[in-house]
C-alpha cells in the first residue's frame, strides 16, 4: 500500500477515516519478511539434520569414511595374501602327488605338459625385462617441433603395458611376469589412472615385465613393434622411461591364483 495522502483510505472521512488510521497503525508482513523467516527455518532444518546425522563426529574428517584409493589397496594387499596362501597350498599338493607311486609316469608327463603350458609351474630360463616408468612432472619437448606435454603424454598406459606384452609373446616367450605376478591366457593388464590392476592387485610405476626366451628374439620382437616405435617417440621427446636388461638365468613363479572360468547361464 502508499502511505501518500492521496491513497483511497485518506479520502474517506468520520469512522471510515479512523479505521483507516488504525489499520495504518498495524505492523504490515511483507513479502522481503516472509522470505527471511523461511529462509532461517530452513538453515535451523540444515543444521539439524547435519547434525543427527554425524551423531556427534566430524562428518568432513572422519576417520572411518575411507577413500575410495584406501579401499582398493586394502583389497590389493588381501589379494597378495590370499595369492600367497593359495600358492603354498599348491605346493603341498604336489609334494603329495610325487609321493603317490601309484601313477603312471605317461600321465604324469602328459600332465607336467598341460601345466607348462597354462602357467602355473615355474619357470627357469634366459630372459629380458623391460622396465616402463613415467616421465619427470616438469618434463618438457626435447626436440623442436613438438608440442608442450599434456599430462597424458607424462604417464604409462594400459595400451604401452599390452604393447610390451604381446610384442614379447610374438618374440617367442615361454613365460612372463609382469611385477611379481605370472601371466596366463585369462590374465587382463588393465591400468586406472596412473595404477596398474593386475588380476586383483594395484601396482604403481615403475612397471617392469619379465620374458623368459631368447634374448635376441625377444629383443628383436621389441624393436619391430609398430605400438612400441610410437612410445619411444614420447620416451625421447618427454622422457618416458624406457629399459630393457638381459637378465641372464631367471625362475619365474607360477600362477598363484584361481584359474576357474565364469561364464553366463540361461535363466530357466
Amino acid at each position: 500500500m502508499s502511505n501518500s495522502a492521496d491513497s483511497p483510505g485518506r479520502r474517506s472521512t468520520g469512522s471510515s477515516q479512523v479505521r483507516a488510521d488504525r489499520q495504518d497503525d498495524l505492523p504490515r508482513f511483507r513479502p522481503v519478511r516472509i522470505l527471511t523467516v523461511g529462509v532461517f527455518a530452513l538453515a535451523g532444518l540444515l543444521f539439524f539434520t547435519s547434525f543427527n546425522t554425524a551423531k556427534g563426529t566430524d562428518i568432513r574428517t572422519d576417520a572411518s569414511l575411507l577413500k575410495l584409493s584406501d579401499l582398493i589397496q586394502e583389497r590389493s594387499h588381501k589379494n597378495k595374501e590370499l595369492d600367497e596362501s593359495n600358492a603354498g597350498a599348491h605346493d603341498e599338493i604336489e609334494a603329495l602327488a610325487e609321493r603317490d607311486d601309484g601313477s603312471s609316469k605317461a600321465q604324469d608327463d602328459r600332465v607336467s605338459g598341460l601345466e607348462k603350458g597354462t602357467g602355473t609351474q615355474k619357470l627357469t630360463g634366459k630372459a629380458v625385462t623391460v622396465t616402463l616408468n613415467d616421465a619427470p612432472p616438469n618434463a618438457t619437448a626435447k626436440l623442436p617441433g613438438y608440442p608442450e606435454p599434456q599430462p597424458d603424454y607424462l604417464v604409462i598406459h594400459q595400451q604401452d603395458l599390452q604393447a610390451v606384452v604381446n610384442a614379447l609373446w610374438q618374440g617367442g616367450a615361454e613365460g612372463i611376469k609382469v611385477m611379481d605376478q605370472r601371466l596366463i591366457a585369462t590374465s587382463a593388464v588393465r591400468c586406472v589412472g596412473n595404477t596398474l590392476i593386475l588380476q586383483g592387485r594395484v601396482y604403481s610405476p615403475p612397471y617392469k615385465i619379465t620374458a623368459v626366451g631368447d634374448p635376441a628374439k625377444l629383443r628383436k620382437a621389441l624393436t619391430g613393434s609398430p605400438a612400441i616405435q610410437n612410445y619411444m617417440v614420447y620416451v625421447n621427446v618427454y622422457g618416458l622411461g624406457w629399459k630393457v636388461d638381459d637378465d641372464g638365468a631367471v625362475t619365474l613363479p607360477g600362477y598363484s591364483g584361481t584359474v576357474d572360468l565364469h561364464y553366463a547361464k540361461p535363466v530357466d
